[in-house]
């Protein structure tokens, strides 16, 4: 057997109820924090609250740009605080998880940056940072990255670090209790995508495996139920799912998809998980026609896991997955800002994505063109 590293937070509490532990539990890291939430901040009355007066309360009103970042970092440190902790969605996960990691650190952003900075590592340890989400889709909370925007420049590139996944990290699925359909649909294909991409990556490791296999089945199965009506259960098993998949993705990485969802959401600001739900039917079919060996069986594997939620063949289950994704108000990339006249400087970029070394098979220009047009 190959061997293989874990990371993993300090801390992960799963279930209903457990979020009622968190005012205790971000107290023990001191009085004085930050804390993101999102752009509806009677949401996070609660927590804000419990936590008392010492607390800088900090809004995420969209996935984070560097001028975000920078404005909030302003602030933050005047502030002097000993966490970070962020209650919401994949953008404000990734905020905070940016702000803990800058906070302490002598340089600027720019200095840690991949892509469009030196990517140098930190020169200091981060704050300890508290996840709590209110989605479930990203797995941002027990991932070692956060994804910022650069506008200016038409991409979103990382701040990465092992040292900044979280210290604690809170799933409580009553928290996505009411979550709109159209983002229950975006985050939950976002899910389905990061168990079902770290199990087909090159990177994949036992551990990983074990993670992701058992999740791409009742990922589906949930989001399905969801999309019929609100469903507690089912809330539950898609937070399990996207737990699941941020932990995988965080050892194993992803695939093509995610290479292609971080340069268009840079171009284009349309929503991450939209972007990855309109891209996996087409990646699936590209993938296992081009795939030989263990990587084919295993995309074989995961079609057949789909086809019978489906309730298609293994082959038709790349095409059927997207039918069912548009009749349940998908958009499609065109909708989402992407003309046609972009395809070649997004295959350019994408195919040279951190997140595309990790793709099961390398494809073609022409191939990723496809996958393009189909989406």
């Amino acid at each position: 057997m190959t061997p293989f590293g874990i990371t993993t937070p300090g801390r992960i509490l799963f279930g209903r109820g457990e979020a009622a532990k968190a005012p205790g539990l971000i107290r023990a890291f001191g009085d004085r924090g930050v804390l993101i939430h999102g752009a509806n901040r009677t949401r996070a009355a609660w927590l804000v609250e419990a936590l008392g007066s010492q607390v800088l309360t900090l809004p995420c009103v969209g996935e984070p740009t560097l001028a975000d970042l920078e404005a909030a970092l302003t602030v933050g440190r005047a502030h002097r605080p000993s966490w970070v902790a962020s209650l919401g969605g994949g953008a404000a996960l990734d905020l905070g998880k940016a702000l803990a990691a800058l906070i302490p650190a002598p340089d600027g952003p720019l200095v840690h940056l991949e892509v469009a900075g030196q990517s140098l590592p930190l020169k200091a340890d981060p704050l300890p940072f508290i996840a709590i989400p209110t989605t479930a889709g990203t797995g941002a909370e027990v991932t070692k990255n956060a994804v910022i925007g650069l506008p200016d420049l038409g991409r979103k590139v990382s701040l990465r670090d092992d040292r900044m996944v979280a210290r604690l990290a809170i799933v409580d699925p009553a928290l996505t209790d009411g979550c709109s359909k159209a983002v229950t649909l975006a985050s939950g294909l976002d899910a389905v995508t990061q168990v079902i991409e770290p199990y087909v990556s090159v990177k994949a490791t036992p551990y990983t495996d074990a993670l992701a296999r058992p999740a791409i089945g009742i990922g589906m199965v949930a989001l399905m139920q969801l999309m019929q009506g609100e469903d507690p259960e089912a809330r539950d098993r898609m937070a399990w799912v996207s737990l699941c998949g941020g932990l995988a993705l965080a050892n194993a990485g992803l695939g093509a998809v995610h290479g292609f969802a971080g340069v268009i959401g840079g171009m284009t600001g349309a929503a991450h998980g939209a972007i990855c739900g309109a891209l996996l039917g087409p990646v699936l079919q590209a993938n296992r026609a081009a795939a030989t060996g263990v990587a084919r069986d295993r995309l074989d594997e995961v079609c057949a896991v789909l086809a019978g939620t489906l309730g298609s063949s293994a082959d038709e289950a790349p095409s059927a997955l997207q039918a069912w994704a548009w009749a349940e108000g998908l958009p499609g990339l065109a909708a989402l800002g992407v003309t046609e006249d972009q395809h070649a400087v997004i295959v350019a970029v994408a195919k040279d994505a951190s997140s595309t070394k990790g793709n099961p098979v390398a494809l073609p220009d022409a191939t990723l063109h496809e996958v393009l047009e189909q989406a």
